[in-house]
Parts: structure tokens; sequence; C-alpha cells
């Protein structure tokens, strides 16, 4: 019998839960793109969206996924020919430095695989050993979805500037945007790229690029027209925002989206997501003392505080996604990236998330585990209620 009919649950890390409050800003016919309400909407936009990244700095709106600000951001500071340092932690960083690829920039990989962070050591080795400062950027993934391995930005900035290299800091926050604290100014960044549909709780479809002056002074031959981030960042006329026409509904959700950031608090974001977040692997920790699962990142600092991925073995993985699914009404992230992928999942815990959401995936969990007859220890739910309670 399946228990599934009801309100589902889509705990996949990203796009993540949309909020009844964006979902009905963007119930309504289309406005007027030419003048009035949206153009003030917009501008509104700006400010917040520098608030959540930390900076003073300049940003850029786009109508597209993460790739589209990967992009974007790539073609605006590098000539074909530049070389980047791209720092792998899983399928994220990887794929940002094949975009690169793709557009004529020679591509240098330090591949820390899909379980540990950037090694901070051996990064200022790197770079310390481009004398001739070949290296034009270094690209970093904040949160790589994958994996769900978090990185130390600042740390990374720190040994950059100890070594005296001059190269541009990108990094992705796509996946720990307004979940995972970031700071662009104080941790040193040169250029970030995010996206709407996780932490910032709106459909996918809208992205973002944020730099600073360093980088808008790089200007290589790589950008278009249509990338350009110059006159989106400060049009003289709306229609420069998005190069075209806007994404009007997009932009109503994303408004309401912000406005919920903006009510709660940012810090008292990033300290949900972090609780949140040690609830699920006080459960993990109490899972894995039997039986084949095991939290892909074992050192608590290095996890993501958005998304969990696991190792269960296979076809574990498949299974238990297809039993939650199935008989609760639960969707969990697969194993992407990985191999083989029915050897894992993930748990998405961004943007829109509360205590008893979290407790329903842990519940559901349990009763997988039992159903399915996979080996696991005890007490992980009464482990997990604790971290709550404690809060």
């Amino acid at each position: 019998m399946s228990l599934s009919n009801g309100r589902a649950y889509l705990a996949i890390p990203g796009p993540s839960v949309i909020p009844d409050e964006v979902l009905q800003a963007m119930h309504r016919a289309s406005p007027n793109i030419y003048e009035g309400e949206l153009h003030d909407l917009t501008n509104s936009l700006v400010p917040d969206l520098k608030a959540i990244a930390m900076t003073d700095q300049n940003v850029a709106i786009y109508v597209g996924n993460g790739h589209a600000a990967w992009e974007a951001a790539l073609s605006n500071v590098l000539s074909r020919g530049d070389t980047v340092l791209v720092l792998a932690t899983g399928r994220f960083c990887i794929g940002w430095g094949e975009m690169a690829e793709s557009l004529g920039v020679t591509v240098e990989t330090i591949d820390y695989g899909a379980q540990a962070p950037i090694d901070l050591a051996q990064v200022e080795a790197a770079l310390a050993a481009d004398t001739a400062a070949r290296i034009k950027a270094v690209l970093a993934v904040h949160v790589d979805t994958s994996t769900s391995v978090k990185n130390d930005i600042a740390g990374l900035r720190v040994v950059m500037t100890r070594v005296d290299h001059p190269a541009l800091l990108m990094v992705d926050c796509i996946a720990s945007l307004g979940c995972d604290r970031f700071e662009m100014d104080a941790w040193g960044v040169d250029v970030m790229v995010a996206a709407c549909q996780k932490g910032l709780m709106t459909p996918a479809g809208v992205s973002f690029v944020w730099y600073n002056a360093k980088a808008d002074a790089a200007r290589g031959d790589c950008v278009t027209a249509y990338w350009d981030w110059r006159p989106r960042t400060d049009p003289d006329y709306y229609y420069k925002y998005f190069d075209g026409t806007a994404p009007t509904h997009h932009l109503y959700g994303l408004r309401a989206a912000l406005d919920l950031i903006k009510a709660e608090g940012l810090e008292h974001v990033f300290a949900r997501h972090e609780t949140l977040a040690r609830a699920i692997w006080a459960a993990f920790d109490r899972w894995s003392a039997i039986g084949p699962m095991q939290l892909n990142i074992a050192d608590p600092p290095a996890r993501s505080h958005a998304v969990t991925s696991v190792s269960i073995g296979t076809p574990f993985g498949d299974q238990l996604r297809r039993w939650c699914e199935d008989q609760c009404g639960l969707t969990l992230g697969i194993g992407l990236g990985r191999s083989p992928a029915d050897a894992y999942f993930r748990i998405g815990h961004m943007g829109h998330v509360n205590a008893h959401m979290i407790m329903g995936v842990l519940g559901t969990l349990e009763a997988c585990l039992t159903a399915l007859d996979i080996p696991h220890g005890s007490g992980a739910l009464e482990a997990a209620a604790g971290v709550i309670a404690r809060a």
C-alpha cells in the first residue's frame, strides 16, 4: 500500500521547495514591461542581491540557469588562450572548467576527488610556482552539489595573497547562497555566480554574477554583447537589464523570496540551515554505526549546510529513493556525478525548510531502511530530535 497521497516533498538539492508566498507572487497576468511597477520592482532587487552576497560591488542578472552565469562570468574576464586553475571537488567545478575550455581557454585542474575539500597548501604551492602569472583566474565551488563538500574560500584568498598572485578568485555559490555563510567582500572574492532555484527559493530560470572593479578591468576578448555585464549592471534604460524581455514572473517571485529572507534575517537563515544540517548528521552518525550507509564528507567543517551526499552501496541508493517516493511521497536526489550512481543519494535541505520537514525526511528514511531490510544503527531520530531540541 502506498502512503504517498497528499502533498509531496521535493527534497532534492535544487530546485528547492518554493514558498507559497513566491508562488502567489508569480500567479498573475503578464505586466507592462515598458514602465511602471515592474521597473520599480527590478530596481529594488539589486541592493538586496548585493546584501545576500555581502558585497558592495556590482551584480548583473541573466535569464538563464547556473550554467548561463558560468559562461557570463568566464566570458567577461578571459581571452582565448588564457589559463585558469580549476580546483575540483565534485562535478560542478569540473563542468565550469569544461565550459572555459569550450571558450578557447587553457584549463589546468587539481582534482581533489569526491570526498575532500580543496588542499590550500597544494594550491599555494601551485600558485607560487606560477612565477610568470600565466594563471588568470582560480575557479572554485563554495559548495559542490554533487558531493556536498564545502570549501574554505576565505582561506583560498589568504594563500593567493600570501604568494602575491594576481589571478582573479572566481567562486560558484549556486548551491550555497542564502544557506551557507558567504561573504564576497570580506573573503576577497572577485567574481561570484549563483542562481535563483536553491537558497533563493524561486523556480529555475534566473542567474546572477557579482563582480568587483578588478574583475571588470580584466576585460577579455571572449565577451559578446549578450553576456557583457556592463550594460546590465548600470542600464541607461530598462531593456538593457536583460538584453531583451525581462523574466517578468521570476522577478515577482524573487522579490517575494528576498522579502522572506529579509524578514527572517540573514544571520538567522544561516543558523537555521546549520542546525537542520547538524540534525541530519546526527541521525546519520547513528545509522552508519551498522551497515553500509556513510556520509560522503567525513569532516563536519567541510560539510555543506544545504545538501548532504550519502554513500549506501549498490543498488541500495536507487532502491531507497524509489521506495521513499513511491511509498511516502518524498523525492531525494540522485547520485549525481558519482559512479556507480545507484550507490549514492542526496538530501537537499536548502531554502524553505524547517524542523518538522527535516524530521519528516529522517523518519521516512528510517521507515525505508526498515522496509528494505538495509542494516543500520538505532537511535537516529532521537539524536536528530535532540539537536533540534537543544537549538
